[in-house]
């Protein structure tokens, strides 16, 4: 019996362990786990609306898309903009009082345009208005309102989306297609197409199996937070697009759908906005970064993808009632004027919300910074792909903000990962999506997520969480910082450097290393000389202590003598107040008389002290301060020879905002708008590159050609010039040129038919938008260049043709009509593209003069080059490059030796006299005047401004330090009290999922039970799991115990004596007697 009982009891200890294991598996799927199955073709969308496909069969397809808008003026309505919030009654009073006169005859026609919104019962700081027949008159009227601040037109914007076929292959069960559409001018939604994917770890080695696609949130390591029990709970997170579907299986913590726009319904019909929002806080199969954030889903485009300005403006004031805390934006554009816009986002980010927007998806052409990602307040975010290469479409700095005077910031302040990045898709399932709006919020959701790792979160603002992200991010090698800002998104070290955080001031950039190469670009490509332009370096000051902020006293400049620091002269100009959160840095570096003929490395620091006034009541009237050093580090060389100094002309390029200035190639009709800056740095980098390459020193002029001593360059570059010239300007040049200064012009078309031909119509609204120049401002040119007998025509010319042996394409540029008889002239055959675009018509125009040279005949006096286009050197749509021809004019004007090529052509004509046709005149009627630099408004015809006084310096007064400056500037920034050495992560395994193949039609979720996240992402598992557990254990502990109770309760029996056999007995005793005898014993 009792081996019975054994055995019965070993054979039941396995049944025990299968029960227990049989029952915490049972359960599981029950209360967590979601069948796999395919995703279900999404068809219930607006008839004229395209949404997100969803691939039959599998859960989870590869998807890109690209999204853009542009936008309109809406006529007859008017935003108007208050000092203040107000009711809505007293709005209409202060409207109906400041209009009540207005009116030449009878009553004005005007009523309040109403808002039905969320937004509509809570004070407002603007009104939207209707204003039939509004004159100047009655605007001003209503500007001269002590409580109005602006007034200005109200804005239609509307997105085209459309879905092609990507040329990228599809991995098995996955569908891969793109969202595409025309250029945009305005405000766009930054997703893009699949044309710049990039496989992850296409160079690694021994891949036995395909890795399951991983999500972004995995990558950037945000699981080793989840294990610490992070998971965005608390922050409220908001989301701008195009709203969520209410019951969509990925989000479990939406705190309120808001709809803003003139549509009845909250969810989304496109499947941006739920891509978005599942990137941010997504709590299966594609996870979010902050799944248990409150997620705040803000609908601000309709199913027509059409939004308004004031729709916007609603949002944001409701967003800043809501005390949001993240906000994400993955639209932009290039009107950083656009000033009910921007004034709002200054306004949130002052309220504490962390905005985090799309830098753009103009690249990679430089200068093409999307607003309000390139404001210094907004976390601007530019793309990578898996491979950590700078994504083709991501924009490109400088900031142009500045132009002509300063210099641009740098910017995007950061990147992360933007192709191929998995998020929701708008029913269900995940879809992958490439553009910086994939990337914003890629980190908006990190921000999310950091925020909530934060105990004091009255530490965490704009300021200090772009200081957390910018000096822990890690920098990608050979990229300069107007491709990276500072780097690569690193979430673990900006987690720990939020976690030692004191409030402080920083700098963006930290250092100013003139010779670290290419990060530095373009600064560190030409050194700087005694005699040149001096180089203007614009750093942003970051103030983590407070909304508003100043400088103490002044800016310290502290060369180092061991250093050379001496051989610099340094001068500052910054921000009297820096709001909100930010401010600006202006450090101008010039040689020093004395270097003029030194060659070497100089170094140096400036010193800066910021204050805010303490928020603490107890330290009322008080200040923090912030001391925070600026290094500085440059290469000088001896003056270069004037014929090697090449001076371009900034001052004289207008461009996109404010104006409407059309593009210089009128082929190029989705993207009508010059906005690039036309900067030696932006849409001409390649040309500066290809100059330096020849040895040629480029500087910029920002102020007027009265500024500069022409003695010192060989030619001055005019490049698609649109503003007008102060009539000193034309005189000066005219001496500069006949003492020895030459002088080359890049001009574009110009016709006033034409540009009324090429004016917007919007169909909507019935407005139209005339230009203020054509391509260039050949008028204002030929007042230039009329002394020495030289102008350009109105004519509009394109085609292909050979010169010098070399490929050539003129793309919409003008002819010359008049030249000196001495010149050299060269014409070629092209087609008028004049007449095609005002009559449909085609025809080819035989001998059309498009190259000139000249001589001019004054004792020493310099020469004049003219070419009647400049899409050939600019980056911006440039088919065939002439940069051969450049040097070829540069060669002429600097060392006046005519090119064979050029003066003995086949090509070569009569130079005309200009006597056929009439000069090109200024366009009647033109608003010009508004954003010009030289002429102001007049009775009659604008008239030039008096001219201004020069740019003045004022040189800081150095303080010499006798102590060795650092070798090597670029460390990870450290900010104060911040060492990440110190602050350790906990010891927390990191949760990584299982390598194996992907089946076709199989989720690709991680592989967790049901696709949920370890931690807190299910509150019925994370509920049901404890408790199994804790009963299983308990039915182990309680059979353990009783066995252990039964073996004790037993008595305990004595051990019996065993008897000896009675034979042994007797052989014992007969051999005992016989050994007694002496006998032995018998066998």
């Amino acid at each position: 019996m009792v081996c019975a009982a054994s055995q019965l009891k070993m054979l039941l200890l396995p049944v025990w362990a299968s029960m227990l294991l049989g029952l915490l598996m049972g359960f599981l799927p029950v209360v967590g786990m979601e069948p796999t199955r395919g995703a279900a073709s999404d068809s219930d969308h607006a008839p004229n609306v395209e949404p997100l496909p969803s691939s039959s069969g599998s859960n989870c397809s590869d998807l890109t898309v690209k999204l853009e808008f542009s936008t309109k003026v809406v006529e007859h309505e008017y935003i108007i903009g208050f000092t203040g919030y107000f009711s809505a009654k007293a709005r209409s009073l202060y409207i109906s009082s400041a209009l009540r006169n207005a009116a030449d005859d009878g009553a004005l026609e005007w009523h309040i345009v109403p808002r039905e919104n969320p937004a509509s019962d809570f004070p407002s700081d603007f009104e939207l208005v209707h204003i039939r027949q509004a004159s100047p008159g009655s605007l001003r009227t209503l500007e001269d309102h002590p409580y109005i601040k602006r007034v200005t037109p109200q804005r239609k914007v509307f997105r085209m989306l459309k879905y092609t076929l990507s040329p990228e292959p599809a991995a098995p069960g996955n569908a891969t297609r793109s969202w595409q559409s025309s250029r945009p001018f305005r405000r766009t939604s930054l997703s893009l197409s699949s044309g710049f994917w990039h496989a992850t770890g296409r160079h690694s080695s021994r891949r036995l199996l395909r890795a399951i696609p991983r999500h972004v949130a995995q990558i950037l390591q945000a699981d080793v937070l989840w294990q610490m029990g992070h998971t965005g709970s608390g922050v409220k997170v908001a989301v701008f697009d195009t709203g969520l579907s209410e019951k969509h299986p990925h989000f479990k913590n939406v705190k309120e759908r808001t709809n803003w726009t003139n549509e009845k319904t909250l969810d989304d019909g496109l499947g941006h906005g739920t891509f978005v929002a599942g990137v941010i806080a997504s709590m299966r199969e594609c996870q979010g970064f902050a799944p248990d954030s409150e997620l705040h889903i803000f609908r601000v485009f309709t199913n027509n993808q059409v939004s308004y300005t004031s729709w916007f403006l609603d949002a944001f004031n409701y967003a800043i009632l809501k005390k949001i805390d993240v906000l994400n934006l993955s639209i932009g554009g290039p009107d950083f004027m656009d000033h009910p816009f921007v004034d709002k986002v200054w306004e949130l980010t002052a309220n504490k919300v962390i905005m985090v927007s799309a830098i753009g998806n103009d690249g990679p052409l430089y200068g093409t910074l999307n607003n309000p990602a390139d404001q210094m307040d907004v976390i601007g975010v530019g793309g990578i792909d898996f491979e950590d290469n700078i994504a083709r479409f991501s924009s490109r700095g400088m900031t142009t903000w500045e132009l002509p005077g300063g210099y641009g910031r740098v910017k995007p302040d950061i990147v992360t990962y933007g192709s191929g990045v998995r998020g929701s898709g708008m029913k269900e399932g995940c879809r992958s999506l490439s553009g910086t709006s994939v990337a914003s919020p890629v980190v908006a959701g990190a921000v999310t997520l950091l925020a909530s790792t934060v105990l004091n979160r009255e530490l965490v603002n704009p300021a200090s969480m772009k200081q957390a992200l910018i000096a822990s991010a890690r920098r990608l090698p050979g990229v300069n910082m107007f491709e990276q800002g500072h780097g690569k998104l690193d979430l673990i070290r900006a987690y720990q450097i939020l976690n030692s955080y004191k409030p402080q001031a920083s700098l963006s950039p930290s250092y100013i290393d003139l010779t670290e190469s290419p990060y530095m670009w373009p600064y560190c490509s030409q050194p700087i000389y005694y005699g040149g332009m001096p180089t203007i370096v614009n750093v942003t000051i970051l103030n983590g202590m407070g909304v508003t902020g100043r400088i103490v006293d002044k800016p310290i400049w502290q060369p180092y003598l061991p250093q050379n620091g001496d051989h610099i002269d340094v001068a500052v100009s910054y921000s009297p107040v820096l709001w909100p959160w930010a401010g600006y840095l202006a450090v101008s570096i010039s040689v020093a008389k004395k270097a003029a003929s030194w060659e070497g490395i100089a170094q140096g620091h400036v010193m800066v002290t910021v204050a805010s006034p303490a928020e603490n009541a107890s330290e009322a009237g008080g200040e923090m301060t912030s001391t925070v050093k600026l290094p500085i580090k440059v290469k000088i060389v001896p003056t270069p020879p004037r014929s090697k100094r090449v001076l371009w002309d900034q001052y004289h390029n207008l461009r996109y905002p404010p104006g409407y200035f059309p593009r210089d190639n009128l082929r190029m009709k989705n993207d009508p708008l010059d906005w690039n800056g036309d900067h030696i740095h932006t849409n001409f980098k390649d040309m500066y590159q290809h100059l330096r390459s020849m040895g040629y020193f480029v500087e910029v002029l920002g102020a007027p050609i009265t500024c500069f001593d022409a003695s010192q360059y060989g030619t001055l570059l005019m490049v698609d010039s649109e503003e007008e010239y102060f009539p000193e300007e034309i005189t000066k040049l005219r001496r500069d040129i006949d003492n020895g200064l030459s002088l080359i012009v890049f001009s574009d078309w110009y016709n006033t038919s034409v540009m009324r031909k090429v004016k917007f119509y919007d169909e909507n609204t019935r407005q139209w938008w005339m230009p203020d120049t054509g391509g260039a401002n050949v008028p204002a040119l030929n007042d230039l260049i009329s002394v020495w007998g030289m102008a350009f025509s109105d004519g509009l010319y394109e085609g292909d043709f050979t010169l010098a042996d070399h490929d050539m394409y003129y793309a919409s540029g003008c002819s010359i009509a008049r030249f000196p008889e001495d010149g050299i002239v060269i014409a070629k055959n092209l087609k008028d593209q004049g007449l095609e675009v005002l009559k449909q018509e085609t025809a080819v125009v035989e001998g059309v003069p498009i190259l000139g040279l000249y001589q001019t005949p004054s004792d020493g006096g310099g020469r004049i080059a003219l070419y009647g286009d400049s899409n050939c050197i600019d980056d911006s749509h440039r088919q065939k490059d002439c940069f051969w021809m450049l040097d070829a004019l540069l060669q002429y004007t600097s060392y006046s030796m005519t090119p064979p090529s050029l003066s003995h052509s086949h090509s070569r004509v009569t130079p005309p006299t200009g006597t056929e046709h009439p000069l090109p005149l200024r366009l009647e009627g033109n608003h010009l005047y508004r954003y010009s630099k030289v002429l102001e408004p007049h009775l009659g015809d604008p008239k030039p401004r008096p001219l201004p006084a020069c740019p003045h310096l004022s040189w800081a007064k150095p303080q010499p330090l006798n102590e060795t400056a650092p070798s090597n500037l670029w460390k990870h920034q450290k900010l104060l009290s911040v060492d990440l050495d110190k602050v350790a992560l906990p010891n927390v395994r990191a949760y990584r999922p299982q390598v194996r193949p992907l089946s076709p039609g199989e989720s690709g979720a991680w592989d967790i039970p049901g696709g949920i996240m370890p931690g807190r992402y299910n509150q019925e598992v994370g509920q049901t799991i404890p408790v199994f557990a804790f009963l299983g254990a308990m039915v182990v502990l309680s059979f353990f115990v009783v066995q252990l109770t039964k073996a004790k309760s037993k008595p305990k029996r004595r051990k019996p004596r065993i008897k000896r056999p009675t034979y042994l007995q007797q052989q014992q005793q007969t051999t005992t007697t016989m050994t007694t005898t002496g006998k032995n014993p018998a066998v």
